[in-house]
Parts: C-alpha cells; structure tokens; sequence
C-alpha cells in the first residue's frame, strides 16, 4: 500500500547550533525582504496559506516572517470560525475581501482549507460539500493564479507527542496559557481523522500553480528557517518566470 504523505515526513530534521540558526534565519529574512521590494515595484500580490497541527510552530513562523519586511505592504490573516453574516455566504465569500492588493504580500494563518479539514471532521459541512470544495478551491487558486497572483500552500507538521510536551509546556507558562484551550484537546482525540483529511487535502489540491509544502516542525528552528526558504524560492521562482529576477 502506498504510504500516505504525512507517514513520509522525516521529523528528526534540526539546527543544532544557535549561531547557525540565527545566521540563516537573517540571510532569508533579507531575502524575503528583497523580494517584498520587488513585488511592490511590479505590482505582484503574492499569498501563503499556513496550515498546519494545533502548536506546530505557525505563529512563531509568523513571527520570523515578518520580522523585518515591510509592514505597509504585508498583512496576516487569522482565521476562526465564520460569523454568523459570513455563515450566509458561499464559504469563500469572507476570504475575497482579505486577498492582497496588487503588489503586496499577505499570509492566512488558516484558511478556506477549513472546509475540508475541521468542517469536515467535525461535521459542519456535509459529505457532498467537503467532496465538492476541492474542485472549487483548485478553481479558486488557478484564478488568483492566472490573475498574476504568487499562491503557495504550506503544512506544519510535528508528532503526536511533540505536540503533547506543548501543550503541557504551554498550560505551565502563564504568559502562554492563552493560547491552549480545550478545543485543542478535544481536536487532539480526532488525530486520526485530521490526518486523514490532511493527506486527502494533499492528494487532491497538490497543483503546479499552488503546491503544498511541509515543514517539518518538532525542531522549530529548523521549522522557521525552511519556512522563510520555502517562500523564498517559490517567490524567486515566479520572479524569474516573469523576467523581473536574472
């Protein structure tokens, strides 16, 4: 049987030495920093969708992006559950208005993948609707795509036990209390079933204009630097293919 993709993740990946850590992480911060000039000087709106386990090291990724870009053309969308007006609407409705103008860069900590992760394992969206959302989504991405947008899709991925020692870590620190609530634990018994619909979400919106990338994340250092890699080389990427890097 073919191993599903998320059985594939080598977790031991790490930086060992602080030093070595803090020098990549500033060379791709510069490097994203760079980058950012030159999509607001060509008008390229580029987006990230952060996807990913409970505690897998988003927001400190987040963190480590935006450290040293500009902030007049860089937003973060944090995603929760849809209000009551946005329940009303076809579910792509709320993210329209939050897509980037053209030139700027923008990252959505959870995203409209939510429809084919917690909706569908937690049953707000019926069979047909969750089946159906991967053909629209892949029909939402090629639009941005073909409309000059820079889409790329990435996965914080760490062991079950990884996030266990967090979430204790995080109910012992005062200053991080917040952030663990008991839908955490509750979407924690569910494992399986995430995991699941996370290695269908790959096999069916894996595409050329918007690949997903894991991030291996039980080392955060290494999770934050690949993480910056990552956006680095897919915005190097298409600024070559438009003739605006050499």
């Amino acid at each position: 049987m073919m191993k599903k993709r998320l059985e594939e993740v080598d977790l031991t990946q790490a930086i060992e030495l602080e030093k070595d850590y803090k020098k990549q992480l500033k060379q791709q911060q510069l490097q994203l920093l760079r980058f950012q000039q030159l999509l607001y000087q060509h008008h390229i709106p580029a987006l990230f969708v952060l996807e990913g386990w409970d505690a897998a090291g988003k927001g400190g990724a987040i963190k480590r992006i935006s450290q040293r870009l500009d902030p007049r053309g860089f937003q973060v969308h944090p995603i929760s559950a849809p209000s009551q007006e946005e329940q009303k609407h076809h579910y792509l409705y709320r993210f329209w208005k939050k897509l980037p103008a053209y030139g700027q860069l923008a990252l959505f900590d959870r995203s409209w993948y939510g429809r084919v992760l917690v909706e569908r394992v937690e049953g707000f969206a019926s069979e047909a609707e969750w089946k159906r959302a991967f053909e629209e989504i892949n029909q939402f991405e090629k639009m941005l795509h073909d409309d000059g947008y820079i889409v790329g899709k990435l996965w914080f991925h760490i062991s079950k036990d990884e996030q266990l020692t967090r979430f204790k870590a995080r109910e012992e620190n005062p200053f991080k209390r917040w952030k663990i609530t008991d839908e955490d634990w509750r979407n924690r018994e569910k494992w399986e079933m995430y995991e699941q619909a996370a290695n269908d979400m790959f096999e069916q919106t894996d595409t050329s204009y918007a690949p997903w990338t894991i991030i291996e994340g039980n080392d955060k250092p290494f999770a934050r630097v690949k993480t910056l890699k990552v956006i680095n080389e897919w915005l190097e990427h298409h600024l070559k293919e438009k003739g605006f890097l050499e």
